[in-house]
């Protein structure tokens, strides 16, 4: 209930306004009748209003509503069980209602994305492999990603301007690019951090030099980030986390191995 009229009130939307303070209103009715047959009065959690309101402002409103919705997706069921049809009803209808609010650019350029995550995060993990193996140097390594990674994300957002372009779709080609390259160049910076923040004296480590440590955390890195995106296309797409993320998690691996079996050949070939 109370999630629902902070949204309303933050809701510039007339159409998306007046559904959520209609699902707000049914709430607060559905409290009302189970106050009055327990004589228990109840107060909402602070703590989980704020985290729901907050999920839709960084994440989305899609995302928000979705993952509500999986939180109580048994809410008609066990209104059902006590005998509240009509209640029952209503939450059925609130699944229905919100699912017609899902509009939003966030999903609309899901596709651009993940193009630009997907790339940054194999071709970036792949070259700073390479370059690790080859150069053994910290912040040369740190230094080749970033070039070679936001130079990448400008050819990446061009890419996805043209073809989006040549779609005649209701997507625009500027905001293509724009959440192409965004999340490339942000995928390119969390992967390159543990070069910026290890140093070259640090100790060895379950014997690792610190060039290998940073390699082996921007890997863990890239697994998380994996991680957190496939939850999010789960929950917001209704897709499968576990297959997707051991897909990913998989073509991360071989690239990376790959790439460092090159860059070592490469080392010795050139002895360096």
């Amino acid at each position: 209930m109370e999630v629902y009229r902070r949204l309303a009130n933050r809701e510039k939307n007339s159409k998306n306004k007046k559904i959520f303070e209609k699902i707000s209103l049914q709430e607060n009715n559905h409290y009302n009748i189970l106050k009055e047959k327990t004589n228990e009065d109840v107060n909402y959690s602070i703590i989980r209003v704020q985290f729901h309101v907050l999920t839709a402002i960084f994440l989305g409103l899609t995302f928000s509503l979705k993952l509500m919705e999986k939180i109580e997706q048994n809410a008609a069921a066990e209104y059902r069980d006590l005998g509240y049809e009509d209640i029952a009803k209503e939450e059925d209808e609130h699944e229905k209602e919100l699912l017609s609010l899902l509009d939003e650019d966030a999903l609309n350029y899901l596709s651009s994305i993940i193009l630009g995550l997907s790339d940054a995060l194999v071709e970036l993990t792949g070259a700073l492999a390479g370059l690790t193996l080859a150069f053994q140097e910290l912040r040369i390594v740190a230094l080749a990603g970033l070039v070679t990674g936001i130079s990448a994300s400008f050819s990446m957002a061009a890419s996805e301007f043209l073809a989006t372009k040549e779609e005649n779709g209701s997507r625009s080609p500027i905001k293509a690019a724009l959440f192409t390259g965004i999340s490339y160049i942000v995928t390119v910076l969390l992967l390159v951090t543990p070069y910026l923040l290890l140093d070259s004296n640090n100790q060895v480590i379950f014997g690792l030099e610190p060039h290998l440590q940073a390699l082996m955390i921007t890997f863990i890195i890239g697994l998380f980030i994996i991680a957190l995106f496939n939850f999010y296309v789960s929950v917001a797409q209704d897709k499968s986390f576990k297959g997707k993320f051991i897909e990913m998690g998989l073509i991360l691996l071989v690239v990376t191995f790959i790439s460092f079996i090159i860059g070592l050949v490469l080392r010795e070939s050139f002895g360096l």
